[in-house]
């Protein structure tokens, strides 16, 4: 057994969010009028939240938002502000919203939240209606977030953050300056009513501070362990493996992804957001009979074709996320089982997360002579449990994970097999994982 460590060389040399840590830890930054904000807050139980979203915004960003809020009990109203309900997100990544902007005029919500991404950011500022929106939210004195791109491109443009001290993506903190507010390096940033963050490798601390303000810090710690998010701040990324052998592909690896009604989103979208940032050619395949799945927390993803289809093709990879409900129907799907053997046979590489190490590879012998991980609640349907308490773990030709918190190391873990340390490390780098 060995422990690779994806050690960051010069000049990226800490890591600051390679593992978020879990609630009582997260590093927010708070004006003083948060004291006063954060009683009034807890007046109602119900928490209505709006999260718009448009072509060219970042998946990861607005799929955990949302994900995380819904775990936490919020109402939460995915809008496009597009013509129709579809969205081109980043990273060819489709998402249909509940609703047109339109349609949410006439709603008050206790937080609106807007994911980054370009042009997506852009996208969002240029919509008039929401616009109208977030400045009656800040008016008002209600919650409005952003993150990455988003609270200079649109919440800086709109001035909703004169005078006030926020963070956002790093290339855009002189746009952010410019439209006079305080920039702060931090994580996440609030004040008084305005809630800013950096990026995709902080969207999960972006999400549990929003859960916090909305509903308290009991909640939001409650709604952060299962996330398995890291306690240990540490400069590497740490993947267990054993049995180890070269991953080799193709110049451009091909990786089929698969989904169902019932996926975990967050874990869904991660996995493919970052294979495609390493440029490799993911295949995002239905295992039910329509293109549209909605997952474990209601967010309405699009697959690229059904299995059918993508079972015609060759794939150097066959990765599955979780979630109860879509690790089931994986479960279910001779098709999909079938292709899992065959890969197998083919001496070829597979690899799951969260609920589908257990209910799919193990009740299937695709763990058979495997040491692997999965998600606590599962891991006693493992026959060997020798390395469950791993975040990663690569044996041979498999990889397994543990969770949505897991989920970045986990798709980094691959990028670095098949495509090298240093594609690695750029990506971490661009999600601000390395800082």
């Amino acid at each position: 057994m060995a422990l690779r460590h994806l050690t960051p060389l010069s000049p990226f040399t800490t890591l600051t969010c390679c593992r978020l840590p879990p609630f009582p830890s997260l590093s927010v930054t708070t004006s003083r009028r948060y004291n006063r904000f954060s009683f009034s807050v807890m007046a109602s139980a119900s928490r209505k939240v709006l999260v718009p979203i448009a072509n060219g915004t970042e998946p990861m960003e607005a799929v955990i938002t949302i994900d995380v809020l819904r775990r936490g009990g919020a109402d939460v109203t995915v809008a496009s502000v597009e013509k129709q309900l579809g969205v081109d997100a980043c990273h060819g990544v489709k998402i249909v919203a509940d609703a047109l902007i339109t349609d949410c005029v006439d709603t008050v919500f206790d937080l609106v939240s807007l994911p980054g991404g370009m042009p997506g950011a852009s996208n969002l500022k240029d919509n008039t209606t929401l616009e109208n929106i977030v400045k009656k939210q800040a008016s008002e004195g209600r919650l409005y977030a952003a993150i990455c791109a988003a609270p200079a491109v649109a919440l800086g443009s709109w001035g909703v953050l004169k005078g006030l001290k926020a963070t956002c993506y790093p290339s855009f903190m002189e746009q952010l300056s410019s439209a006079a507010a305080t920039t702060v390096d931090s994580r996440v940033q609030q004040d008084g009513k305005a809630i800013t963050s950096q990026g995709p490798g902080t969207a999960m601390d972006y999400s549990v501070t929003l859960v916090e303000q909305l509903f308290g810090k009991e909640k939001a710690n409650e709604v952060s362990g299962p996330l398995l998010t890291n306690p240990k701040h540490t400069d590497q990324f740490i993947a267990t493996e054993l049995n180890k052998v070269q991953w080799t592909c193709s110049s451009v690896p091909k990786i089929l992804v698969a989904i169902a009604d019932g996926s975990e989103e967050m874990e869904a979208v991660m996995i493919i957001d970052v294979l495609r940032r390493a440029k490799a050619e993911v295949v995002v395949a239905s295992v039910g009979d329509k293109l549209e799945i909605v997952a474990s927390r209601k967010v309405k993803l699009v697959a690229d074709m059904l299995l059918d289809e993508a079972a015609k093709l060759s794939f150097d990879l066959i990765v599955l996320p979780g979630g109860l409900g879509g690790a089931q129907a994986f479960s279910n799907s001779e098709t999909l089982v079938n292709l899992l053997k065959k890969q197998r046979d083919s001496d070829k590489y597979y690899g799951a997360i969260c609920a589908s190490p257990a209910l799919v590879l193990e009740p299937h012998g695709l763990l058979k002579g495997k040491k692997a991980t999965a998600f606590p609640a599962m891991c006693d349907k493992l026959s060997d449990k020798s390395h469950v308490e791993n975040r990663v773990v690569v044996d041979g030709k498999l990889i397994t994970s543990r969770g949505p918190g897991t989920s970045l190391e986990f798709s980094l873990a691959i990028v670095e097999k098949l495509l090298g340390h240093e594609k690695a490390l750029e990506i971490a780098k661009a999600m601000l994982l390395i800082i």
